[in-house]
This record gives structure tokens, C-alpha cells and sequence, in this order.
């Protein structure tokens, strides 16, 4: 199969497999993490979850990031990459013992929040590293290509697996705050191995060159305003990745919609027991992530005969189909179908959107893009999860909701449709389509 020699030809690159190595490693760590902290939100049996409650949880650990998600971008492209994959993994796992210590300790809510959001706050700076980086350690279009599709999906598979080791513990482990604070333990601890795997990579290796480093932290910080200004503008004439982002980000949308009401489904409608929610989410999560392993294998097979924009629109409008016919039933069997197909078409589509962005921006600009777009994620999910706190009843319930996502799926099909047979599409194709060699600035 194509794929899979192409997915040989990665691995035998030493500097992609080190930097795999490092996601894996973190991104388990961060399934372990969120999964502790879900089972602390959602699922403590003392509490009484809302879609309110948890849209509320959900603002307080990532819309601040919105704000500073702009300043780690323009620290990215100032800072030697590897080294903010070696201490930002080392400051995780110093805050998510904190955390530990928290919940053991029975603190008020907010300082437990504000622990949380550390580890999430320094998360951003390693996913967008991560991804900034890949372009250094790849020799082809090609093997960006299917670098984006394994890369992302296996991180995401991943944390799918980190999720399941930490619901291993919890059911090994004792009950209440104990189980948690040694999941998050857990989680710690492989944040440091992360953190450990970084130093097989040389300081310099993942760029950005020399002359960007800024060594001096209030030197890089004096420039973020300059330096975010021209990352606008330098994504403003970059109309591809620009759409692409724009459909993103609606996708993301409806899945954190659909992500909160499974929640509530699985906390009140489905099962009467906190250890049996928690298994039904479990299977939902890995099915999903077996959707994103799905993407990742056909998505560098359809790409080239479908075009980039063919594919985000076939991923949104078979989305827009299945969203109401799989989820109206508000039953599990469909509803676990529709988180398998979900994953295939959000991964299909986020696979495509990397590419976009990676091969239309040149190398200076990647780390700010690709914060902007950590932002773009994250403001998506609070705004899924604040319209999903106002329209789900306390058990999950809801067809406005389930209607009003497929409208949004469909209103990205018919934007994406419309791109892919407009004049301008094939002015200047990328190599992924079939065209020529695009205007960009990569090291290798």
C-alpha cells in the first residue's frame, strides 16, 4: 500500500521519529490528565453536573489561553522549539503533581482550576511546537503529507489510550479524590518521560534559524505586538489557509457540541452509576479516536484524487447527514457509530487544514499561525459548550441542538463546494492536487 511505504519512508528519518516520540509520550499524558479531571467534573458522585457546570469549566482552562495564545506564538518563533518541548514538558508535570496535592488536599474549586489551567496554559506552547517543528524534520511535500496525518492522529490515539490507562486506575485504585490525585500522578510522570525524550533531539534541530532567536525573554515579548501583526497579515494572503482554518473551526464547533451533550448522556440518560458512565464514555472516546486512525490511513490516499477542498467537503456534508440521522435517536448504539463516523471526518478535515497551513506559511510565521489556530480551536469549544449549556436539558436531550450542528456541517460543505469549483481554486495548486511546487519557505 502506498501508505504504508510512505510511512516507512518517515520512519526511517531519525529527527521525525524523536519528535513522534515526544507527542506520544505527551500527548498520553494529556489523555490521562483530562480523563482525571472529567472524572472529577462530570462524574464525582457529590456532584451535580450541568451543561452549565461544565461549559463553565470548560471557559475557566481554555479561554484564557485565547488571550496569551498569540504571545506563545510569536515566543515560538523566537525560541529554539526543542528546548520549549523540554521545559515546557518538565513545568506539566511539576503542575500536575500540584494538582494532585489539590485534590488530595480538598482546596476550593478555584485554586483547583487555576493548578489545571498551568498545565493547560504550557500545553498549548508544546502542541504548537510540535507542530511548527514538523516541517524541519520531513524532506518532501509528500511526506508532510502523511507527517500531518500520522503525526496529529497518532498523538490523538495517543491520548485516547492515556485516557484508558487512567480509567485502569481509578478502577484499581481507591475511590474519591485518592483515585484521582494518583491518576494524575500518572499523567505527571509521563509528562516527564516527554520531557526526557526531548533531550535525544539536538537544542538547534527544530529551528526556528539562529538569527530569529531571540535569547532574551523581554526582547521576544517587546516584539509580539509587531510580530502578531504581521502573522495576520501574512495569513491574510494566504487565502487557502485562511478558509481552511475558517472550516476548522466550525467542525470544531459542532464536535465540542456534541462532545458536551454525550457527557450528559452519559452522566444522567444512559446509566445510574458514575463507574458505568464513565465506561460508556470510554467506548464513545475510543471509537472516536478509532475514527481519527481511520482518517489518518484514507486521508493521503483520497487527497490527491479529491482535492483538498473536495475532501473537507465530503468529510463536512457526510457529517451534516449523519448528525441528525444517527443522533436524533438520542440512543447509545447510534450514538456510538456516530462518534467513530464524527472522527474520521473532524480528523479527515483537521489532517487537511495542518497540510494547508504548513505548505502556504512560510517557516517565520508557523509558530504564531499555528497558536492563532490553537486559539481558534479553543474559542470553538467554549462557544460549543456555552450554546450547548443553553440549549440541552439536564439529560442531554436535545434535537435543536442535533439540527442546529448539521446545519452548521452542511454550511461548511456548501462553503468548501463552492471554493473547490470557483476559478480561483486552481490558480495555483499545491503538490497534494496535483499541481505544481507552491511558494514556500521550508527547511529541512
Amino acid at each position: 500500500m502506498p501508505v504504508v511505504r510512505d510511512l516507512r519512508s518517515l520512519l526511517r528519518l531519525h529527527g521525525f521519529r524523536r519528535l513522534l516520540a515526544v507527542r506520544l509520550l505527551s500527548q498520553g499524558a494529556d489523555g490521562v490528565y483530562q480523563v482525571a479531571l472529567a472524572a472529577y467534573v462530570v462524574f464525582s458522585p457529590e456532584r451535580q453536573t450541568s451543561p452549565a457546570a461544565i461549559a463553565s469549566a470548560m471557559a475557566v482552562l481554555l479561554l484564557p489561553y485565547s488571550v496569551i495564545g498569540p504571545f506563545a506564538g510569536v515566543l515560538l518563533d523566537r525560541w529554539r522549539r526543542r528546548q520549549v518541548l523540554l521545559y515546557g514538558n518538565l513545568l506539566r508535570a511539576g503542575f500536575a503533581a500540584g494538582t494532585a496535592a489539590l485534590l488530595l488536599a480538598g482546596v476550593p474549586d478555584w485554586l483547583f482550576y487555576l493548578s489545571a489551567l498551568s498545565v493547560t496554559a504550557v500545553n498549548r506552547f508544546v502542541l504548537s511546537g510540535l507542530s511548527a517543528a514538523l516541517p524541519r524534520v520531513v524532506d518532501t511535500e509528500e511526506q508532510l503529507v502523511v507527517g500531518n496525518s500520522l503525526s496529529p492522529t497518532a498523538g490523538t490515539l495517543a491520548a485516547t489510550a492515556g485516557g484508558g490507562v487512567a480509567f485502569l486506575v481509578g478502577l484499581a485504585g481507591p475511590e474519591g479524590s485518592t483515585a484521582d490525585a494518583t491518576t494524575v500522578l500518572v499523567g505527571s510522570g509521563l509528562y516527564l518521560s516527554a520531557a526526557l525524550a526531548a533531550l535525544r533531539m539536538a537544542p538547534d534541530s527544530l529551528g526556528p534559524d539562529p538569527e530569529l532567536v531571540l535569547p532574551r525573554i523581554a526582547a521576544a515579548v517587546a516584539s509580539t505586538a509587531r510580530g502578531l501583526a504581521a502573522g495576520v497579515r501574512h495569513l491574510g494572503e494566504r487565502r487557502e489557509a485562511a478558509r481552511a482554518l475558517s472550516a476548522m473551526g466550525l467542525m470544531r464547533f459542532c464536535f465540542g457540541a456534541l462532545t458536551v451533550m454525550l457527557l450528559m448522556l452519559c452522566r444522567y440518560a444512559w446509566t445510574d452509576g458514575e463507574d458505568e458512565g464513565m465506561a460508556l464514555l470510554g467506548v464513545a472516546v475510543g471509537l472516536s479516536g478509532l475514527g481519527f486512525f481511520v482518517a489518518a490511513v484514507v486521508t493521503p490516499w483520497l487527497v490527491p484524487r479529491l482535492g483538498r477542498t473536495g475532501w473537507m467537503t465530503l468529510c463536512a456534508a457526510v457529517a451534516a447527514v449523519l448528525t441528525p440521522t444517527l443522533g436524533l435517536s438520542f440512543a447509545p448504539a447510534p450514538l456510538l457509530v456516530a462518534a467513530f463516523v464524527l472522527g474520521v471526518t473532524t480528523q479527515g478535515v483537521k489532517i487537511t487544514t495542518d497540510t494547508v497551513v504548513q505548505s502556504s506559511v512560510d517557516d517565520a510565521y508557523r509558530g504564531r499561525i499555528f497558536s492563532l489556530y490553537d486559539m481558534l480551536f479553543n474559542v470553538a469549544f467554549v462557544g460549543a459548550a456555552a450554546a450547548s449549556a443553553v440549549l440541552l436539558p439536564a439529560d442531554g436531550r436535545s434535537a435543536m441542538l442535533v439540527m442546529g450542528v448539521a446545519v452548521v456541517y452542511a454550511s461548511v460543505a456548501m462553503s468548501m463546494f463552492h471554493v473547490k469549483h470557483a476559478p480561483a481554486d486552481d490558480v495555483h495548486p499545491a503538490p497534494v492536487d496535483g499541481g505544481t511546487e507552491p511558494h514556500v519557505s521550508r527547511e529541512t
